[in-house]
């Protein structure tokens, strides 16, 4: 009673996935229609599900109406071919269930291959492969070769993803055997299976005449879809016998034809060891570009086989030469869900695969570039600051530089008017002028004439011009030369000597072109200053504009 309440569930869950409103009715159309009718329809409409279920519902009805249990198994095949592979299981339960009913072993069997079949599809190797035996009892009893041979085909596949490479020879070799004389395509699937086998076990001699063979058995069987398959596995064969520019020929030779047949784990494959060729002959920019496909198909597909995981140990490498740190530490978590699909999948094979970086050493590599990602994050923001204030600094120093410069080119236009223009009141010095009036008028007169005297000879040209030394010059004492200085030239005594030096340079680099070509030096040395360093601030003090500028401007107001 159990099993008919799964089994009548199995056909609602059937119903609702392949049909349209009220399809899981039989139409009156089909209800006398026979198997083969049934079937033709199915067939003809494989590839739209949702005109092939009216069909699908029909065959499925009729069988188990009549309890034709063969058909009714047929029938759920059929439905189990059009399902999505996450639903498949259960009509493959449902397969087998039928199948017990009838007690046909090579039905049984059939059924419990199928089964077997789906779980290899969902990449449950182990519970394929224990279905696959279950099956194998059953067909054993019977004299069914083709279905012997099937199982054992199956099993073999089974086997050379687990590792077990010498087992899956075996039951290959015998497999082809029986293939040749009868099915071509499974024949040339078998003879494919031992090159590939015999490479993974390093017998690369082999490998290549069976290749060679697989060609050459396409071509007289007239079967050319198996072709690019051999130049495939040969162009990886080649790649162990180091053999890289005819491996990487071989394998994109054979990619088109696999694209087109949208085997996208030969692809995989094959650019793995196309991106792995060019590695070898140090042309690792040439093979980023294939590793990077690998990579996508396992993100688009979730296709991972233990040998194509060294994909993500070389890209890490690659990234770590290149200071990277984020596609290395992008590289780092696609290795991790790698190594965690392949624990999955391949528990027996993953461990024996040589591995650069174990999940322990891969988490500690990640954590250490996260904090040094985090690191320079934080550098990135200082960085960024500097830069915002740098280059506030540097529209300051432009707006100030403008303004400047404006400012000077009205200096410069007064100074070329007249440089008795540029003489300013000094209101510090009005204690000092009114102490003045102390001095006899005559002694100022007299003081006054010398002073205009001691200007038109420009005995201020000398070094070291000193108050005492001016003072006595004059005829008259410091104290005096000091005041009147201050109250008729409105200066103190050391500005009014600059004062007529800088008048004397600006008069010079006027009217003589030579000079202008001068150093700042050369001018202090022409004007009488100690050191260059005081000409210059006496100018800058005099003009309100630098040397340079002054210069610069003249000869641009020359040429015009």
């Amino acid at each position: 009673m159990k099993q008919l309440l799964v089994l009548l569930s199995l056909l609602c869950i059937s119903n609702c996935m392949f049909s349209q409103k009220n399809s899981s009715k039989v139409p009156d159309s089909l209800k006398n229609k026979s198997y083969t009718y049934l079937d033709d329809k199915m067939y003809s409409f494989r590839k739209d599900s949702s005109k092939a279920a009216p069909y699908l519902n029909t065959y499925l009805n009729k069988a188990l109406n009549e309890k034709n249990w063969e058909e009714v198994v047929y029938a759920y095949q059929n439905i189990l071919h059009q399902s999505p592979e996450k639903i498949r299981i259960f009509y493959a339960d449902s397969m087998v269930y039928a199948a017990k009913k009838s007690t046909d072993n090579a039905l049984i069997g059939s059924a419990y291959l199928s089964k077997g079949i789906v779980f290899y599809g969902q990449k449950k190797y182990e519970s394929a492969f224990d279905n696959y035996i279950t099956a194998n009892s059953y067909i054993s009893l019977t004299d069914d070769k083709y279905q012997h041979n099937k199982v054992k085909y199956h099993m073999a596949q089974v086997k050379y993803l687990l590792g077990f490479y010498d087992e899956a020879i075996s039951l290959f070799q015998d497999c082809l055997e029986y293939y040749k004389k009868d099915d071509t395509r499974a024949y040339l699937n078998c003879l494919h299976s031992l090159g590939v086998l015999n490479n993974k076990i390093g017998n690369y001699g082999l490998c290549s005449e069976i290749n060679k063979k697989g060609i050459s058995e396409s071509e007289r069987l007239k079967n050319s879809e198996m072709i690019p398959y051999f130049k495939h596995s040969e162009g990886i064969n080649l790649y162990f016998k180091k053999n890289y520019g005819s491996a990487i020929v071989n394998i994109e030779s054979s990619l088109d034809s696999i694209r087109e047949n949208k085997d996208f784990a030969n692809e995989a494959v094959g650019n793995f060891y196309i991106g792995k060729s060019y590695w070898a002959l140090n042309k690792k920019e040439k093979a980023l570009p294939y590793f990077l496909k690998v990579d996508r198909t396992f993100i688009e597909k979730n296709y991972m086989r233990p040998d194509l995981r060294e994909v993500y140990e070389l890209l890490i490498n690659y990234y770590k030469s290149k200071n990277d740190q984020k596609s290395q530490l992008l590289y780092i978590d696609q290795l991790l869900k790698a190594d965690s699909l392949l624990n999955e999948t391949n528990k027996y094979l993953i461990t024996k695969i040589h591995k650069q970086y174990d999940t322990k050493e891969l988490l500690v590599e990640r954590e250490k570039i996260h904090k040094q990602l985090k690191k320079e994050k934080y550098y990135d923001v200082i960085l960024i600051v500097i830069i915002l204030i740098l280059f506030t600094f540097s529209v300051f120093l432009t707006y100030r530089y403008h303004k400047n410069k404006k400012f000077y080119k009205k200096k410069f236009d007064e100074v070329m008017l007249s440089p008795i223009s540029l003489d300013k009141p000094n209101s510090k010095l009005k204690k000092e002028k009114a102490e003045v009036l102390d001095i006899p008028e005559e002694t100022i007169a007299f003081v006054l004439k010398e002073l205009q005297k001691f200007e038109s000879e420009k005995k201020f040209l000398t070094k070291d011009v000193r108050l005492t030394t001016v003072a006595g010059m004059l005829h008259t004492n410091s104290k005096y030369l000091y005041k009147i200085i201050s109250h008729h030239k409105n200066k103190r005594f050391v500005e009014y000597i600059n004062d007529l030096k800088i008048d004397f340079i600006i008069t010079l680099l006027k009217e003589n072109k030579m000079a202008r070509n001068y150093t700042n030096t050369a001018l202090a040395l022409e004007a009488g200053f100690n050191s260059t360093q005081q000409f210059v601030n006496a100018f800058k003090s005099r003009t309100e504009m630098p040397v340079n500028f002054f210069i610069e401007e003249i000869n641009k107001r020359s040429k015009n």
